[in-house]
């Protein structure tokens, strides 16, 4: 199978739930997924639902930073791009391993955006993938050259949301 480039971006709520979808249909197909999160660290109810679905779904993630980066004094920035350097580093053995038919690089984007991660070396991936590798990106932003060069995207728009009228984030639904 030839596989394809996925982006989900936009301001709206529900693109890491895309790329998980995407990734529980393909485990049940039988397709070995493997899912990098960037910038996340919070336990979240997805984590103990992926757990279940390992070896055919691995996830792997990295720390988050502590503060927002315009918060972050330059040592603070540098640590940070050392670590979210390190995910992408794990993303890309894992896109070249032979081992994953998916590789789902959730919020990538934004460390991208936050000056974390560099936007040609996500773009120079998903060019220079394995023919038969289903790649998923994630995260608001996307630049125009990924939007270009992907085969799927998905620009996710917020119309409403809960915590516009106050309504804080609740676990089980949000997290």
């Amino acid at each position: 199978m030839r596989g394809l480039v996925h982006v989900y971006t936009g301001d709206g709520k529900g693109k890491t739930t895309a790329a998980i979808g995407l990734g529980i249909r393909a485990c049940g197909r039988g397709l070995k997924v493997f899912m990098v999160q960037f910038l996340k660290s919070m336990e979240t109810g997805e984590l103990a639902s992926l757990k279940k679905l390992e070896p055919g779904f691995t996830l792997c993630r990295g720390t988050s930073p502590k503060k927002f980066t315009w918060e972050m004094d330059a040592r603070e920035m540098e640590e940070a791009r050392d670590i979210q350097s390190q995910v992408f580093d794990t993303a890309v053995d894992a896109v070249f391993s032979g081992k994953w038919d998916v590789v789902i690089l959730d919020e990538v984007m934004a460390a991208v955006n936050e000056g974390l991660l560099e936007k040609e070396k996500v773009i120079d991936l998903a060019r220079n993938k394995p023919d038969n590798l289903e790649l998923v990106y994630t995260g608001r932003n996307a630049p125009a050259e990924l939007i270009e060069l992907a085969d799927y995207v998905s620009e996710i728009v917020q119309v409403k949301h809960p915590m516009d009228k106050g309504i804080k984030a609740r676990k089980g639904i949000e997290f």
